[in-house]
């Protein structure tokens, strides 16, 4: 241990703690920063150079998490062996430092642990459609404190909710939002993709009771077969996949009609399966393909109208009155 001899005199005063062993712990703390920030690049200019500019891969996207570990545990370790040489001062400091900032920092703290959370937890990936901490769309990238998600819009059913959108359905609205991992811990994560990159979906069409409810029926599985993923073009191994995994059955994923009785029309519903991306373009297709062969066959969109059956009779008595001088 030093001595107060050892100790850096200016203008006669001595500065505490600023011993030349201090200062030589402080070269060598900075010259392992630099060198750590060195390896870093050259080893994510290695994984560039192996996987190209496939910057948004899942690999890539586990490398760079793998690196960022790796470069983390190298310089806490490094720092820790250059100041606490001595085994007892160094359990003693930790305790005090991690007390300290246990207390200073626990939403920062918090966001770390949700991120080994995300990683451990497979919660999602670079790439995957999500809901987290009420923000909808792709996560573009994850650090140890932060994800940021390329937004998507909302669906008519959720349009009210915050924040507002302008976009009314699930495509991207051009914004970049950052959420903080500590969120996990707060709310749920919805993944529209992990383990199966499907969604179903629906499109309602009301029609009158008396009309061709058959060939109504015919109509939306038609449009349903032609552009939604159906059992022909499904991906079978991700379904398989689920079903190993969770021990749950997808069941039919064709297209299927359901009727339900409304209060002034007959609600025929298509069910349909769609990629976790494109469903826009798809509902689109069909809407169209709907109404073109619904026009063709003569069936009209019921919709809410007022029949009046008769009015009484009016009379119209007009009064005359004389002024009096």
């Amino acid at each position: 241990m030093p001595s107060s001899s050892d100790a850096l005199r200016l203008f006669g005063i001595t500065l505490i703690g600023a011993t030349p062993e201090n200062l030589r712990k402080l070269l060598l703390t900075l010259t392992l920063i630099v060198v750590v920030v060195l390896l870093t690049w050259l080893l994510r200019s290695i994984l560039r150079m192996f996987i190209g500019t496939r910057g948004g891969t899942r690999f890539h996207f586990w490398a760079r998490q793998a690196v960022s570990l790796l470069m983390a545990i190298v310089l806490l370790s490094g720092i820790a062996s250059i100041w606490f040489d001595n085994p007892a001062r160094m359990a003693t400091a930790i305790g005090l430092v991690g007390a300290g900032l246990a207390f200073a920092l626990q939403r920062v703290i918090t966001a770390v642990a949700g991120y080994f959370v995300i990683l451990r937890g497979k919660t999602f990936n670079v790439g995957d459609r999500i809901v987290m901490g009420g923000v909808r769309g792709d996560v573009i990238a994850l650090s140890f404190m932060q994800t940021k998600i390329m937004e998507m819009g909302q669906p008519p059913p959720v349009q009210k909710d915050e924040p507002a959108m302008w976009v009314k359905s699930r495509q991207f609205t051009g914004r970049i939002v950052t959420v903080t991992n500590d969120k996990i811990f707060d709310e749920p994560v919805y993944n529209y993709t992990d383990q199966f990159p499907y969604v179903w979906d629906e499109i309602t069409i009301p029609i009158h009771y008396h009309a061709d409810r058959e060939r109504g029926e015919a109509i939306l599985l038609d449009a349903g077969r032609t552009h939604a993923v159906t059992s022909d073009n499904a991906g079978h191994e991700e379904i398989e996949r689920l079903e190993r995994r969770y021990g749950i059955s997808v069941g039919d994923i064709d297209p299927r009609v359901y009727w339900q009785f409304g209060q002034d029309w007959l609600e025929l519903t298509v069910r349909f399966l769609s990629p976790d991306h494109g469903t826009r373009d798809i509902k689109d297709a069909m809407t169209r393909d709907i109404l073109a062969q619904l026009g063709e066959a003569g069936i009209s969109i019921a919709s809410t109208s007022y029949e009046i059956t008769g009015i009484p009779p009016l009379r119209i008595e007009r009064t005359r009155t004389v002024e009096q001088s």
